[in-house]
């Protein structure tokens, strides 16, 4: 079987007119290295970033969260010296401890200030490319949140703006303050409910879709077929990712099985073929699936070649159909705008 291998990457431009961003194709989630899905190493991380740049994924995605604090150093370090090959975002908005303790959700003028400052030292930056707004803070108008977010890009000290997980109305209300570059939100395969309002959303008003989790957090590469595929401290475990449990984990990986049907047809890895899905839906998405393992990187970069006819896309869509994923995306909801 041929497998697709790293070629070189397009460029998409996300948002429109001033706030337009051109970044690669496909970018690098840097979450993983640092927390969440087993146990990361910092040395294999920098690694990866490293081959990234070589290949042309220059889109490189973590958060002040992830670690806490620690994958931002990472990604750092991994940058110096080369700042300028680098598309960079980052995230703020769901406040931790250093002890790693969750504080909420906070959209604060002043803290979005804070926050950015040392977002700014940890990446040992003069300037982010693309900040995001990680979750809407419930209790402080969107208004206030992205006025301050606005007064970063003033001071150059950020490039672009940008949401993750926030409705349609939130978006419309952001948007009018300051032109928002992109919209992060999970989207893949496996889950498809932006689709409905918010794809419209965006696509009215110009702004790009970041789409993480595009390989629905692993399990459309093929790679697990079992719990027991995961390190116990891994997250997907737990009760905050249903898809990964039990009977519901068993009915997923019957969907996995006819994506990599279809897969080994065009001689391609099933992760391929889900991201070339993802990349097939429009000229405005560039999907930001996560590694710290350079050989799922490479593997993941070839699917930029894949190429889906009309009917391979309905063949998918046929394989896996909106309603038949088992299980909601997180456990609990409640932090996302909806």
């Amino acid at each position: 079987m041929t497998t697709h291998h790293a070629a070189s990457l397009p460029n998409r431009t996300l948002g429109s007119g001033p706030a337009a961003l051109d970044v690669s194709a496909l970018g690098l989630g840097c979450m993983g290295m640092s927390e969440f899905y087993g146990t990361g190493d910092e040395a294999t991380g920098i690694a990866t970033i490293h081959r990234a740049l070589e290949l042309g994924v220059t889109f490189l995605d973590t958060a002040d969260m992830y670690g806490p604090f620690t994958n931002e150093r990472l990604v750092g370090k991994a940058i110096a010296g080369r700042r300028d090959e680098a598309v960079l975002a980052t995230k703020f908005g769901n406040e931790r401890g250093e002890d790693g303790s969750r504080l909420g959700v906070n959209g604060r003028p002043d803290y979005v200030h804070k926050a950015a400052d040392a977002s700014l030292q940890r990446l040992g930056v003069d300037h982010i490319d693309l900040y995001y707004q990680h979750r809407v803070d419930k209790n402080v108008p969107i208004e206030e949140t992205v006025g301050a977010m606005a007064e970063l890009v003033a001071a150059g000290k950020v490039r672009h703006l940008g949401l993750s997980e926030a409705s349609p109305e939130t978006i419309r209300r952001a948007h009018a303050v300051h032109p928002i570059t992109a919209l992060q939100t999970e989207y893949s395969l496996f889950t498809r409910d932006i689709e409905d309002e918010i794809l419209p959303t965006i696509r009215e008003l110009g702004i790009g879709l970041v789409p993480y989790s595009p390989l629905g957090r692993g399990i459309l590469t093929g790679a697990i077929t079992a719990e027991s595929d995961l390190e116990s401290n891994d997250s997907r475990l737990t009760a905050y990712f249903p898809r990964f449990r039990g009977d519901a984990l068993e009915a997923n990986l019957a969907l996995v099985a006819k994506v990599r049907e279809i897969a080994e047809a065009k001689g391609a890895t099933p992760g391929q073929l889900a991201l070339a899905w993802v990349l097939a839906q429009g000229d405005d998405i560039a999907p930001i699936p996560g590694t710290k393992r350079v050989k799922y990187l490479e593997e993941n970069v070839g699917a930029a070649s894949v190429e889906l006819t009309a009917e391979d896309l309905a063949a998918l869509v046929a394989a896996v159909p909106r309603e038949s994923v088992v299980g909601a995306r997180y456990g609990d909801m409640s932090t996302i705008d909806a």
